[in-house]
């Protein structure tokens, strides 16, 4: 029962994070693209009451996930959050579309299907099963160095490239390893209230780690967004996520998963959810949702070009 307490509110913080895409994603690209990252960026968008709404919807999603995380392991609830693509598709057909909704094609519902479908397989091989709630600052050491090591690389190798697809790829990657960190600092924390109230959770340094680390996570992310296409950095946002958080349920929390020949439907599963990101991230509306279009023009400055508005 607490497994399926755990999915339901996953399912739900991945609902409230789709919203949130939306409305973020539709903002990131009124600003303008730079060629290095931009720590004035967040200050940009927060004169855009689209990433203002979208960002107000960061705070269900994170209670959400705090509660899913609480009920069942990081290696179940993370991989959840793939169904945020489809579900942001849904969503922007809808809120995208004016008075006729936006229609997703036969390659969107496709994508649609193989993402569901290779989750459900993925999951149900892997079977994984609930370890400690408490990781070992022993443990916890070498995880942040690998994270931060990866983080650094991609980023380092991202600044290296142009706006285009592997620079948007390498901001994507190193999105991914900061979600799926938050998420496992988040565990840790939500033990901490559980086990000691709120006066531990507010003196536990995981409390403040996931903080850093999630305001780390969608910095790089609207930088992934501005640098290049959907195509790109969705992908690989999608499947890392899942696979680094699973990876840190293992380490970190004594999580198990099948191995042997379930490695065979488990790889299929991964498989499948990558073709059906990289299927979605490719329909039109997708490329909206990156490109914060909706069909209309942007407004046009006196001499000629798109302005910046909201």
């Amino acid at each position: 029962m607490a497994i399926w307490t755990a999915v339901l509110f996953a399912v739900l913080a991945a609902a409230c994070n789709a919203l949130s895409t939306v409305l973020q994603r539709r903002a990131a690209r009124t600003v303008p693209v730079a060629g290095r990252l931009r720590l004035g960026l967040i200050a940009d968008l927060l004169h855009r009451a689209a990433w203002l709404a979208g960002m107000l919807m960061v705070l269900p999603a994170a209670c959400f996930q705090a509660l899913a995380l609480l009920f069942g392991p990081l290696s179940v609830v993370q991989p959840i959050f793939v169904l945020e693509l489809p579900l942001a598709l849904l969503i922007g057909r809808v809120l995208l579309g004016g008075p006729v909704p936006v229609r997703i094609s036969r390659r969107g519902w496709a994508g649609v299907g193989l993402l569901v479908v290779g989750l459900g397989t993925a999951l149900a091989a892997a079977a994984p099963t609930a370890g400690r709630d408490h990781a070992p600052l022993s443990r916890w050491v070498p995880a942040l160095i690998a994270c931060g090591s990866v983080i650094f690389v991609t980023v380092g190798a991202g600044l290296r490239r142009g706006a285009g697809s592997v620079r948007a790829a390498c901001f994507g990657a190193a999105t991914a390893v900061g979600y799926a960190l938050t998420a496992a600092l988040l565990k840790d924390a939500t033990h901490a209230w559980a086990s000691g109230g709120p006066a531990r959770f507010f003196t536990s340094w995981q409390s403040y780690g996931f903080a850093l680390t999630g305001v780390l996570a969608l910095f790089m992310m609207e930088n992934a967004m501005q640098s290049g296409p959907l195509t790109a950095s969705q992908p690989v946002l999608t499947v890392g996520d899942a696979l680094v958080s699973l990876s840190l349920g293992v380490t970190l929390f004594d999580e198990e998963v099948r191995a042997g020949w379930w490695l065979l439907p488990e790889a299929l599963g991964v498989g499948l959810v990558l073709w059906g990101a990289v299927l979605m991230s490719q329909v039109s509306l997708a490329r909206d949702l990156a490109t914060g279009q909706t069909g209309e023009p942007l407004p046009r400055t006196p001499r000629g070009r798109p302005g910046r508005g909201g």
